[in-house]
C-alpha cells in the first residue's frame, strides 16, 4: 500500500511540474510582440495555414509561407487547395513589412494568380528587400465560392 501511495504522490508531482513548465512557455509565447495576429520572430521560416471564412464543399486547404534567404533575399508565397475541380480557383499573396515598434503592417508588395478546372494553385517569388523590417505573407484563397484566408508571422531581416 505504501509504495502505491508513493506512485501516486509522485505521479501528482509530476503532473503539477507538467503543468507549470506548459504553462510557463505559452505565457512566454504570449509576451512576445503581435501585429495583427502574426508574432515577430527571428526564426527563418513562418508558415501559416487557413481560417475558414465561408462554409462550403470546394475549398479544402489554403497556406502561405515566408522564409529568409541568404544576402536579406526573401522567399515568399501560398497554395490552395480544393476538395476536387474546380470551375475557379484562386490565390491572392500580399507580403507586409513592420518595424518592431510598428502598430500595423504595411503593404510591400503582391500578386493574384487564377486558373480554371484544376484543384490546386500555387505561386511564389524570391524578393531583394530591404534590412530592418519583419515581413510576413497574407494570403486569400479561394475555390468557387468558398473563400479562407491565412497568415504568417513576422520574419526579421537585418
Amino acid at each position: 500500500m505504501e509504495k502505491k501511495k508513493v506512485k501516486s504522490i509522485g505521479c501528482i508531482l509530476m503532473l503539477v511540474l507538467c503543468m507549470f513548465v506548459v504553462s510557463f512557455d505559452v505565457h512566454a509565447e504570449e509576451d512576445r510582440k503581435q501585429i495583427d495576429g502574426s508574432y515577430l520572430t527571428d526564426e527563418s521560416e513562418s508558415i501559416g495555414y487557413d481560417t475558414k471564412i465561408t462554409r462550403g464543399e470546394d475549398l479544402l486547404a489554403g497556406y502561405s509561407k515566408c522564409v529568409r534567404l541568404a544576402n536579406g533575399n526573401l522567399y515568399v508565397g501560398g497554395s490552395t487547395i480544393a476538395c476536387q475541380t474546380v470551375e475557379r480557383i484562386g490565390l491572392a499573396v500580399l507580403v507586409e513589412r513592420a518595424k518592431k515598434e510598428d502598430t500595423s503592417w504595411e503593404s510591400y508588395d503582391g500578386w493574384v494568380v487564377r486558373e480554371e478546372n484544376t484543384d490546386r494553385i500555387a505561386s511564389s517569388k524570391e524578393l531583394k528587400v530591404e534590412g530592418g523590417y519583419y515581413y510576413r505573407v497574407s494570403c486569400i484563397h479561394s475555390a468557387n465560392d468558398d473563400v479562407s484566408d491565412s497568415f504568417t508571422n513576422g520574419v526579421l531581416i537585418e
